[in-house]
C-alpha cells in the first residue's frame, strides 16, 4: 500500500461524518506500521474524541514509531478535546502525513510546527484538493466568517420549476428526489423564502433512514408563516425551526411564534428586508457551516445577486411544462449578457431519468 492509498482510506473515513461534525471540520486518520494498517479512526461530531486519537487507541503499544495519514493537521490547541498533537508526540509515532495545513488562521502550521519540534516527520500536501473539496464548508466558515451555500433546483427543460399554476410535484423523479434527502442530511441547514412556504407546505425534514433533520432556515420578512405550517411543527425532538424576519414583522407574531418551543425568530429590526449577508454571518456564527438553499426562485436570486451562493446543482427534467411558470433565479435580473454571472467546475451526470449538472459560481473552487 502507498502513501496515497493510505491517504484516501482516510479520507472515505472522514466524509463518513458528512453533516455532523460543524464547526468542526471532517478529519480521518490511518495509521500504519510496516506497510500494514494498525489504527483507523475519524471524528463523529463535534465534542467527541478527533480523529488521531480514535486511531491511536486502535493502535495501542503499536503507534511507537508508526506512520499516521491524517486529512488535516493534528491540532495544537486545546477545545472541547486535548490537542492531537501531544497524543501522537506522546505515542512516539515517527511520521505524520497531512493532506493539508490547517484553514484557520489562528492555529495554521502551528500542529505541523509542534510535531517537527518533537523530531516527528511532518509532510504535507498529499491529496490536498481533495481534502480541500471534503472541508469546502468548513473552510469558507473558518476563513470568511460565511456558511457554504449550495443551491439544489429542479426544473423541466424548458427552465421551468414549476408549473404556471404553481405545482411542482413532481418536477423530478425518484432517484433525484432522494438525492435531496441526502444533501438534506450532509447539510447544517435547508434554506428557503416564504413564498416557498406559502406554495408547497414544506416539513424540510430529511426522511432517509437513519437520516438527521437539518435546521430548517427560513427567510420570511412579514412572519407571514401560518401557525399550521409544517415547518413549525416537523422535525425530530431536539431540532430546529429558524425564522428570520424584518422591521415589517407584526410585534404580536414575533412573540407569538417566539413562544412556540423549537422556534427561534432572528429579528433584523433595523431592515425593511431580512439582510441576507448579515443572515449569512449569524448563521456561520451559531456553527452551521453549511446550507442548502432549496428555494424559490426569488430568494435564489437575491442570494445569487449577493455573492452569497457558492455551488449549484440543477436537476434537468425530460419534459416541458411551458406556461408562465417561475425560473430558478426570478430573483436576478442583471440586464446585459456581459454581467452573467461566471460558473466553473461543471460537471454532468443521471440520476434516474434526470440530468444533473453541478457548477461553482465565480471559480469558488478550492
Amino acid at each position: 500500500m502507498t502513501d496515497e492509498n493510505h491517504m484516501r482510506r482516510a479520507l472515505a473515513l472522514a466524509a463518513l461524518a458528512g453533516g455532523r461534525t460543524s464547526p468542526n471540520p471532517m478529519v480521518g486518520c490511518v495509521i500504519t506500521r510496516d506497510g500494514g494498517v494498525i489504527g483507523e479512526g475519524y471524528h463523529r461530531r463535534a465534542g467527541e474524541p478527533h480523529a488521531e486519537i480514535l486511531a491511536l487507541r486502535a493502535a495501542g503499544e503499536q503507534a511507537a514509531g508508526a506512520d499516521v495519514y491524517v486529512t488535516l493537521e493534528p491540532c495544537s490547541h486545546s477545545g472541547r478535546t486535548p490537542p492531537c498533537c501531544d497524543a501522537l508526540i506522546a505515542a512516539g509515532v515517527r511520521r505524520v502525513v497531512c493532506a493539508m495545513i490547517d484553514p484557520n488562521p489562528l492555529v495554521s502550521g502551528r500542529g505541523a510546527s509542534r510535531l517537527r519540534a518533537a523530531g516527528v516527520t511532518v509532510e504535507t500536501g498529499l491529496l490536498a484538493a481533495e481534502a480541500a473539496r471534503l472541508n469546502e464548508a468548513f473552510i469558507k466558515a473558518i476563513t470568511q466568517g460565511l456558511p457554504f451555500v449550495l443551491y439544489k433546483c429542479a426544473m423541466t427543460m424548458d427552465g421551468k420549476i414549476s408549473a404556471s399554476s404553481g405545482d411542482a410535484r413532481w418536477v423530478t423523479g425518484p432517484r433525484a428526489r432522494r438525492y435531496a434527502h441526502e444533501l438534506r442530511n450532509h447539510h447544517d441547514a435547508v434554506m428557503v423564502g416564504s413564498g416557498t412556504l406559502r406554495q408547497d407546505d414544506p416539513a424540510l425534514t430529511c426522511r432517509l433512514p437513519g437520516g438527521r433533520d437539518p435546521v430548517r432556515l427560513v427567510v420570511d420578512g412579514g412572519l407571514s408563516v401560518r401557525g399550521e405550517a409544517k415547518v413549525l411543527a416537523s422535525g425530530s425532538p431536539g431540532s430546529l425551526c429558524v425564522l428570520a424576519a424584518s422591521a415589517r414583522a407584526p410585534a404580536g407574531r414575533l412573540a407569538a411564534l417566539r413562544a412556540r418551543p423549537g422556534v427561534e425568530v432572528w429579528h433584523y429590526a433595523d431592515a425593511e428586508h431580512v439582510p441576507l449577508p448579515d443572515l449569512m454571518r449569524d448563521v456561520a456564527r451559531r456553527g452551521w457551516n453549511s446550507v442548502l438553499l432549496e428555494g424559490g426562485g426569488e430568494l435564489a436570486g437575491h442570494m445569487l445577486a449577493a455573492g452569497l451562493i457558492d455551488k449549484a446543482e440543477f436537476f434537468i427534467a425530460p419534459k416541458f411544462i411551458g406556461g408562465t411558470g417561475p425560473s430558478p433565479l426570478a430573483g436576478l435580473d442583471l440586464g446585459q449578457m456581459a454581467d452573467a454571472v461566471p460558473l466553473g467546475a461543471l460537471s454532468a451526470e443521471f440520476v434516474g431519468p434526470d440530468l444533473k449538472i453541478s457548477a461553482y459560481v465565480n471559480g469558488n473552487v478550492n
